[in-house]
């Protein structure tokens, strides 16, 4: 009997990226249904609609609000819509510039795990040597150090109530790659890499990525 699989919201907005390579990164997981769409969508969804997808996974950089006052009917409310994911056990995935967004609000810096999200400097087609920091964790177990080219963040690590998973040594880069944390009654995985389809085709960050997103479910 095929497994079911499970429902997975990837939401994007107010950053450009490659659609096609983008939607045959989601469509390559074959454990989920990824249904690829703008927070506006999401955040005009019933209520029900949000709270059924195993797992929200941001690919989004607003950087103003959130705020659910003077906006257009489609656009929903997305404070009320992200303030929601406090209240679920859906797991959370942040990813690449996703972090960045809405840097001076309390609750995504809670979410993301980094007090000060200020961005100091960031460098387009960079050659990071990813190394894994916990081997033994479901999420990289069985991977070994790799390279890619991606995007370089210099900004703040994680805090210490993070559990870093993959880090590098790239001057121009935070220190963590990747890393998992507990945010109210949910699991949050975030991964720093993702720019474009130089990173999106690599084996490796798919198979973090497809990880990283079935552990925020507890399904590894």
């Amino acid at each position: 009997m095929e497994q079911e699989k499970i429902p997975i919201a990837v939401i994007t907005g107010a950053k450009a990226h490659q659609v096609i390579p983008f939607h045959d990164l989601f469509h390559s997981f074959d454990r989920m249904n990824c249904y690829i769409q703008h927070l506006d969508d999401f955040a005009a969804s019933p209520e029900a609609v949000r709270d059924s997808y195993a797992a929200v996974l941001f690919y989004f950089m607003m950087i103003d609000g959130p705020n659910d006052e003077g906006l257009p009917g489609y656009c929903g409310q997305p404070k009320s819509a992200l303030e929601r994911l406090s209240q679920t056990s859906q797991g959370v995935v942040v990813l690449h510039h996703a972090l960045l967004a809405y840097p001076q609000w309390s609750l995504w810096s809670e979410i993301v795990g980094i007090p000060d999200r200020k961005l100091i400097s960031y460098q387009h087609e960079e050659i990071l040597q990813i190394k894994i920091a916990d081997p033994s964790h479901p999420i990289t177990q069985g991977l070994s150090d790799w390279t890619l080219v991606d995007e370089t963040y210099q900004m703040a690590d994680p805090g210490p109530d993070n559990h870093i998973l993959l880090s590098t040594d790239h001057p121009n880069n935070m220190t963590a790659i990747a890393w998992t944390r507990q945010y109210q009654s949910k699991r949050v995985f975030c991964l720093q890499l993702g720019h474009d389809h130089q990173a999106w085709e690599n084996l490796n960050f798919r198979a973090v990525l497809q990880s990283g997103i079935l552990w925020s479910c507890d399904l590894i």
